[in-house]
């Protein structure tokens, strides 16, 4: 789950099935039954007809709170991270930096960093569009040490410096489900 929507949309379908939870948060769901496997099978099919997966894989369901964490201080985050991303996954999810590391790349064939560039980048790209805040105040949020750190990042990764992209007619992003 990646957005309030899914959120809204896995409460629902609990809902469906009558059944009574504590947490929904983002690819995660604490519910207080125990699930037969009709109730089980049903969720499955349910999620499915909203775009959403029920995930029973240990790998997949850490690999799915690696993104969510990422996604969370990138894009619904008002502060900067006090810290870097290893040591702040590794906290937040009780691993092993390596471990989390290794698995992510052996299950989505890109690094972490890769990842979190590319969020950072869709990230950088929507503050340019709305224009609320200058390179200094965006590379500050973002957790860049510099404008031209972040400019440079940027052109590698989309082609563009920030002021061409800022001055395209046609700004292309992509939805955080698709970075």
């Amino acid at each position: 789950m990646v957005s309030t929507r899914c959120k809204l949309a896995v409460k629902q379908e609990l809902r469906n099935l009558g059944l009574h939870f504590m947490v929904v948060e983002l690819g995660e769901v604490e519910i207080m039954e125990t699930l037969t496997k009709e109730q089980h099978e049903k969720l499955k099919v349910g999620l499915l007809q909203s775009g959403l997966e029920l995930m029973d894989d240990k790998r997949a369901v850490l690999i799915e709170r690696i993104i969510n964490e990422i996604i969370k201080t990138i894009h619904h985050s008002e502060e900067p991270l006090k810290t870097n991303y290893s040591d702040y996954l590794s906290e937040k999810l009780k691993y092993d930096y390596n471990y989390l590391s290794n698995v992510f790349s052996e299950v989505k064939g890109i690094t972490i960093q890769q990842f979190i560039i590319s969020h950072k980048i869709e990230r950088i790209k929507e503050l340019i569009i709305y224009g609320e805040l200058n390179m200094t105040e965006i590379a500050y949020k973002m957790n860049y040490s510099s404008v031209a750190h972040l400019s440079n990042q940027f052109k590698k990764m989309t082609g563009l410096s920030p002021s061409h992209f800022k001055n395209l007619k046609n700004k292309n992003r992509l939805p955080i489900e698709e970075i």
